[in-house]
């Protein structure tokens, strides 16, 4: 092993969960720890000022440091020593999650650009980088990489509905719409089983075609989550069945 793999490995077991006896990587952890708690605080002030800009710069470029610290390691990561191994990792969900962290520096990089402006709103994202340190949140992320092909094929199936919906609805009841986009909405709001009631139809077709819409948004709601739910309790028996060999 060459200097630079040795270099490259320590680093690894460093931004990694913190092993046992292992000082460098549990400080590492309890400093982003503190950011990601920490940064949410501009979050909670309705306008910017000094202090919240100095936490947001400090805490999204060590946000910065971390996400290319870990591409950087991807290779151990994945347990492949091939660029595969790069690609593979950015496209996995905590690597998401750590990118989403970091978008927010396009602000400070376009401050007078008001479109960058609403890159600040991913700070939120920062929150989900809290699974990383949690079991139960790791075993939730490998229930949703295992069933995301099913969940993805859920969405799509939704996606139809509710563009379906809405058009038929647009041409049911033209005049209850200013735009096909307030029927989208409708038809979201709809099968969501809300129904905030600031659009509603007044005809006899159009009702009937929102009854429709509320009864499949119930089993749209139940299949992700009984999809969910049975590759939890496959992962809870697989985890237990690990620790009793």
């Amino acid at each position: 092993m060459n200097r630079l793999d040795m270099v490259k490995k320590r680093i690894y077991e460093i931004v990694e969960a913190s092993q046992k006896g292992d000082y460098a990587s549990k400080a590492y952890d309890i400093m982003i720890l503190t950011a990601v708690i920490v940064g949410m605080i501009p979050l909670t002030i309705k306008t910017d000022n000094f202090y919240t800009r100095m936490i947001d710069l400090s805490t999204v470029i060590l946000f910065l440091i971390d996400y290319i610290l870990r591409v950087f390691t991807a290779d151990y990561k994945m347990g492949v020593k091939i660029y595969k191994a790069y690609v593979a990792y950015a496209f996995s969900p905590m690597a998401i999650v750590d990118l989403l962290s970091v978008i927010p520096i396009l602000y400070f990089l376009f401050p007078s650009l008001t479109f960058f402006g609403l890159f600040r709103i991913f700070r939120v994202f920062r929150m989900l980088k809290l699974a990383r340190y949690s079991k139960t949140m790791r075993i939730i992320e490998n229930v949703i990489r295992r069933v995301r092909h099913q969940l993805i094929a859920v969405l799509i199936l939704t996606i139809i509905y509710i563009v379906s919906s809405a058009m038929i609805i647009f041409q049911v009841e033209p005049d209850m719409f200013d735009t096909f986009f307030d029927a989208i909405y409708w038809a979201t709001i709809s099968i969501t089983t809300i129904g905030y009631g600031d659009i509603s139809p007044v005809t006899g077709v159009g009702r009937l075609i929102t009854m429709l819409s509320s009864l499949v948004g119930i089993a749209v709601i139940a299949l992700p989550s009984g999809i969910i739910t049975a590759a939890y309790m496959r992962e809870i028996t697989k985890k237990k069945g690990a620790h009793e060999l």
